[in-house]
């Protein structure tokens, strides 16, 4: 009997309008009801066990109670636990996460943030990094722009280039970091698995690592700077691209650990034994890794916390100027680089 109560039934239940009673239940982006009646209107609603249509609602509100979420891939374990922290958040605002995927194809961005803006979502999160194109970034610029004037908000996790909230990862830091350590534990014959060469968290990440090794004196040689796709398959082909020309390295780092962990795939598949031949070392300390033989050496990265931050800063009050919030990363030493000996 409840589903067939409407929400006409409701207003001559309250003694109000019909457009009244919409307003009192669904909202309004531009008009409110007196405390008192909507108070009539409820107390209606529930005695008639009304249930208001959710797409009605987003139309009278002007936007859903839904968070969108883009991401590159979502079977990345660096992409699913940013999502964890989406939900997490949304959750605590009450609100549902829409996950959307580019596939690894930039130009996806665009057509995804629009389809959001189309369904009324009430705040973006696009999580990944930008790349070297200005072209393209001013495209998703003013897509995002677009959404905003619609109402929306944005927040992106990245490279602060947009003209919204960031979260922003010390990339760059972390990989000097890492070069450090390992430098430290008795390196000094490094590559790189370099992911692109446009895809600007890999070049912050392969060109702090690359130079704090020159600084120390061991330079990495520019032909041991392997790029490949930012995925488990570009870092196993970058690796055997590496092993097969026979580079005299001790250690690898490659700028993601799903890259990391197709590069240890290749090595065993060749035989090269990690670390006993040839150390190896990832970013992100995704999941996965704690499933991995021997242990990775890794940036830690708290994806999770990146993923609430963007949310937050997608929910909260507009400021006049976009935000940057900067995470810190974390250097963690595994079995994956052992101490070497001259």
């Amino acid at each position: 009997m409840a589903a067939s109560v409407t929400l006409s039934d409701v207003a001559r239940e309250a003694g109000v309008s019909l457009a009244t009673a919409s307003r009192a239940i669904n909202g309004s982006a531009t008009r409110t009801v007196r405390p008192d009646l909507r108070d009539r209107v409820l107390a209606a609603a529930e005695r008639l066990r009304y249930t208001p249509d959710a797409n009605a609602q987003a139309m009278a509100r002007g936007r859903t109670t839904s968070v969108g979420l883009v991401v590159h891939d979502i079977t990345d374990p660096y992409f699913s636990s940013i999502a964890a922290g989406v939900t997490g958040a949304a959750d605590a605002a009450d609100l549902q996460v829409t996950l959307t995927s580019t596939q690894h194809r930039p130009e996806r961005e665009v057509e995804l943030v629009r389809l959001l803006q189309r369904q009324r979502a009430r705040a973006v999160v696009v999580a990944g990094s930008r790349y070297d194109d200005e072209d393209a970034n001013e495209v998703m610029r003013t897509a995002l722009a677009d959404y905003a004037a619609a109402g929306g908000s944005v927040a992106l996790v990245g490279q602060p280039v947009l003209g919204v909230d960031t979260v922003v990862v010390e990339n760059a830091a972390g990989a000097a970091a890492l070069a450090r350590a390992l430098y430290a534990r008795g390196y000094r014959r490094p590559a790189v698995l370099g992911g692109p060469l446009a895809h600007l968290t890999a070049r912050e990440r392969r060109e702090a690592f690359a130079d704090v090794f020159a600084d120390l004196g061991s330079p990495v040689d520019p032909a041991h700077v392997v790029p490949g796709e930012f995925t488990h398959e570009g870092g196993e082909a970058a690796m055997r691209e590496l092993l097969a020309v026979a580079a005299d390295v001790d250690v690898v780092f490659a700028v993601n650990d799903v890259m990391a962990l197709g590069a240890l795939a290749a090595a065993r598949d060749l035989g090269v034994r990690v670390p006993q031949d040839l150390a190896l070392a990832g970013f992100d300390d995704i999941l996965t890794l704690r499933d991995v033989v021997p242990p990775l050496t890794t940036v830690r990265v708290p994806l999770v916390e990146v993923g609430r931050l963007a949310t937050e800063l997608a929910l909260a009050d507009r400021s006049a100027e976009p935000r940057v919030r900067t995470v810190p990363t974390e250097v963690v030493l595994r079995a994956s680089t052992p101490e070497r000996t001259a």
